[in-house]
């Protein structure tokens, strides 16, 4: 009984150690538009999905990085239109910018919920 009770604790340290070490990116965050995004790991980038919101279920974003720093595209769910764009956290701040051509840029700040 107490080895099972030590193995179950064990396994569940374990499981928050994991917790711990994912990316600062992955969680749900409030967009400038107060929809909620979902970023979570897919294939090995993060996926960003609209879970509110007039685009609820709408997939608008891959990126790539590490450790707060992330770039990939990002679809404007309003035009449809992509833009190559990145991300940065700091804290429960994460700064969204998206460019075409490199030039012409918008940034936003989503906060995590």
């Amino acid at each position: 009984m107490i080895r099972t009770l030590l193995v179950s604790a064990a396994l569940s340290l374990g499981a928050v150690g994991t917790t711990f070490a994912a990316e600062p990116i992955v969680g749900n965050w409030k967009t400038a538009s107060g929809a909620t995004a979902e970023i979570a790991p897919c294939g090995g980038a993060f996926c960003v999905t609209l879970k509110t919101g007039k685009h609820a279920g709408k997939r608008i974003g891959n990126l790539a990085g590490t450790d707060g720093s992330y770039s990939g595209d990002i679809t404007d769910p309003e035009n449809d239109k992509t833009y190559s764009g990145s991300g940065s956290v700091d804290g429960n701040s994460l700064k969204m910018k998206g460019c075409v051509l490199k030039v012409l840029c918008k940034s936003q700040t989503w906060t995590r919920l």
